[in-house]
């Protein structure tokens, strides 16, 4: 077998590596190369048909000879490098079509949905939605549509209260007024921790009841909850008819989660919520006369 062999096992790898070879015909050409490889050393320790026919033959037990247990276990080695070879064969297919399966991913399969508007249209810089998944995009959508709505409530809380305070008392036990509390970052550490408590009930009860997010539903659609958030008009909602309105709070949500992340970084900065907050040292005349609600200290100059 070894001249015919070699010449066997070029012409096999010759045919086998084309100029530009795919991965699975690389993958089919290691396979065969190994195969005859394993071939051709299997001949070396096994003997050839001709000193096989010159052998003795003994006798063995119920009448077979030795000749023939030596003719099978010659083909062992073979039948063994067959069968790894169609192990390895199907393996490397198996890993191709799994790759091929991974990569074919739809192309801008999220670029109809709302907001997708101008100038930014649809923005993924990071390609967190480029494998087209359908259940992961819903999932962050809701999270965006409930992210931004609390970030609008938190621009408002941030601005009302320079203006307008409830009246009324926060903590009777403690002697707290509404007025008494400060704005902004202050008030984590001036409003006692059962006012906590309660605030965090009232969102959890929102969560799980009137506010929750129904399979069937339109992502921020909450059954509880109707046009403007009001409960008398609850209703299914219509992303055909009411599509401007929808992108204009998306939108409108995005910019009050950059805005909030702002009024924060700067209350924590400048350490106020007032007018010092929006521009610097225009706080040196806010005690002077004439300074009141609702506008407070005006020099828009």
């Amino acid at each position: 077998f070894g001249s015919s062999g070699r010449s066997r096992t070029s012409r096999v790898l010759h045919r086998a590596r084309p100029q530009t070879m795919p991965q699975s015909s690389k993958n089919m050409a290691v396979t065969a190369a190994a195969a005859a490889g394993a071939m051709w050393a299997s001949s070396a320790f096994v003997p050839s048909a001709g000193k096989l026919a010159n052998a003795p033959v003994v006798q063995g037990l119920r009448g077979s000879s030795s000749q023939s247990s030596q003719s099978s276990a010659g083909s062992l080695p073979y039948l063994a490098t067959g069968a790894a070879a169609t192990a390895i064969l199907a393996s490397s297919h198996r890993r191709v079509a799994s790759s091929t399966s991974c990569k074919a991913v739809p192309k801008g399969a999220f670029e109809t949905e709302g907001g997708v508007t101008k100038p930014m249209q649809y923005f993924d810089p990071l390609g967190m939605a480029k494998d087209g998944d359908k259940e992961v995009f819903r999932r962050r959508r809701i999270a965006e549509i409930k992210n931004g709505r609390v970030a609008m409530w938190a621009c408002m809380g941030y601005i009302a209260p320079e203006f307008f305070r409830w009246p009324g008392s926060c903590s009777p036990s403690l002697g707290l007024q509404f007025t008494d509390i400060p704005n902004g970052v202050a008030a984590l550490g001036k409003v006692p921790a059962e006012g906590w408590a309660q605030i965090g009930i009232f969102i959890a009860f929102l969560e799980l009841f009137p506010m929750r997010q129904d399979k069937d539903a339109v992502p921020g659609d909450a059954p509880g909850f109707g046009k403007l958030g009001v409960p008398l008009f609850a209703s299914k909602c219509d992303p055909e008819g009411s599509a401007k309105k929808l992108d204009s709070e998306l939108n409108n949500g995005r910019l009050a989660m950059i805005a909030i992340t702002g009024m924060v970084t700067q209350n924590l900065y400048f350490g106020t919520t007032g007018p010092a907050m929006w521009i610097p040292g225009a706080s040196a005349f806010e005690g002077e006369l004439g300074v009141q609600a609702p506008v407070g200290f005006w020099d828009p100059l």
